[in-house]
């Protein structure tokens, strides 16, 4: 345990670090807050509560081709400043847009910010590669799931007490604070100019079309190239479909079947008793991962978690949902310590925006064609068991493409290097 914590010597991590802490913190509470905003004030329209979902995944279709080369090409720590800044005057008019009460300008505020958003992840993930030393990355991630956890745990109570005390005005607020909060912090941070800008000095100016088209298709032929990189991308689009169904069908369970009148305080345990267990999760996959190989903990996650969804969608006693959601939360953490701990070994650091750039449009258009499908055919054509067979048997498909691809990999080398690339950086004009 003293190995996961000395990471936080290292200052920029801290700050790094706190400043995801409080954006998250703030997203958290007020996307929860919305939530049930929308059950209550819609509540005979739940496909409100999935369009909402939906504003959170669709932006990328629409970014997902400038945001990885932004984040290799500019100042990193610039882009996660200036999206904290954005989102956070964004969160001032979505809480002007709830006043007005329009539906259709609330969920375009939504989008707009969920847009920005998109910029923060590859330059964050990218930042943290290039300020840890490959041994800290699983430490990093570990670190990253055990906050999340955390979220689970908190944000749903914190959310719906904020929402029950000042309404979904405080909870904006809230939001709002936070990426202020994160956006100082951020600026405060001492980044080496070779990890803010691994190839060299860019205006915004200079990026042409051609150039940021030429990038966006290095980033696709190093994916390419690199199978074992390829694997685990095709498992992300499957991770797409699990966080589109997963986003809702807890919710829609305890107000459609188990706790049709009590589901806003019953949402709050699951949260409550979910964030436990990916907790202990963290904190277990955490010290797991220094001991084991990887792939096993990805492949045994994912076939516990599918396992587990879809014996969730038999069960009529709410206590049994519980307990049978505590096993998928004490599994997902394996899944993202591995993963996170593994992709900054095999990514070479003047990649990493580009890469993170395939991923995040995949798994979102996964999700967002999840969230379409189940808006459209819940509940008239698909119902509630339905939907736990889509997201489990997908889970548990990809455990089994893992099992079978993964494994070979182990005993090739897994640190990419820019010698083996063969794919000759572009120049900027």
């Amino acid at each position: 345990m003293s190995k996961v914590f000395s990471i936080f010597k290292n200052g920029n991590y801290t700050k790094l670090f706190l400043a995801n802490l409080t954006s998250q913190m703030g997203t958290v509470i007020g996307l929860t807050a919305f939530m049930f905003y929308l059950l209550d004030r819609f509540s005979n329209q739940p496909s409100y509560a999935t369009f909402n979902e939906m504003m959170y995944s669709l932006p990328t279709l629409f970014v997902f081709w400038i945001i990885g080369v932004l984040a290799d090409r500019m100042d990193r720590q610039k882009i996660a400043v200036y999206t904290d800044w954005i989102r956070a005057v964004l969160s001032i008019c979505f809480l002007v847009s709830v006043w007005i009460g329009w539906i259709p300008l609330i969920f375009f505020i939504i989008f707009l910010r969920s847009a920005v958003q998109k910029f923060f992840f590859p330059a964050e993930q990218a930042i943290v590669q290039g300020i840890l030393k490959e041994n800290e990355y699983t430490t990093a991630a570990g670190l990253n799931q055990m906050v999340h956890s955390l979220f689970m745990l908190f944000g749903s109570a914190l959310g719906a007490i904020t929402y029950w005390t000042v309404g979904i005005e405080g909870a904006i607020i809230v939001d709002t604070i936070s990426f202020v909060i994160s956006a100082l912090l951020l600026h405060a941070c001492k980044i080496p100019e070779s990890v803010r800008l691994p190839n060299g000095k860019n205006k915004l100016r200079d990026l042409q079309f051609a150039t940021v088209f030429k990038d966006f298709k290095d980033g696709m032929q190093y994916i390419f190239k690199h199978r074992l990189l390829f694997s685990l991308i095709i498992g992300f689009i499957v991770f797409g479909v699990v966080n589109g169904g997963f986003a809702v069908i807890p919710i829609f369970i305890l107000k459609y079947k188990l706790a049709p009148d009590t589901y806003e305080q019953m949402s709050v345990i699951l949260g409550i008793v979910f964030g436990i267990a990916v907790l202990i999760g963290s904190i277990t996959a955490s010290m797991i991962a220094q001991k084991v190989k990887l792939y096993k903990l990805i492949i045994w996650g994912l076939l516990v978690c599918g396992s587990f969804i879809i014996l969730s969608s038999y069960t009529d006693s709410i206590l049994i949902f519980f307990s049978l959601s505590f096993v998928v939360g004490l599994s997902l953490p394996f899944i993202n310590v591995a993963i996170g701990g593994w992709l900054p070994k095999i990514v070479d650091p003047k990649m990493m925006g580009r890469v993170q750039g395939w991923l995040d449009p995949l798994m979102m258009l996964a999700q967002t064609i999840t969230l379409g499908v189940i808006a459209a055919t819940f509940p008239t054509i698909m119902n509630l068991r339905g939907l736990f067979w889509l997201v489990g048997g997908c889970t548990v498909m990809v455990g089994i493409f893992y099992a079978i691809v993964l494994p070979r990999f182990e005993k090739k080398k897994t640190t990419i290097t820019t010698s083996e690339q063969n794919i000759q950086e572009p120049s900027v004009m």
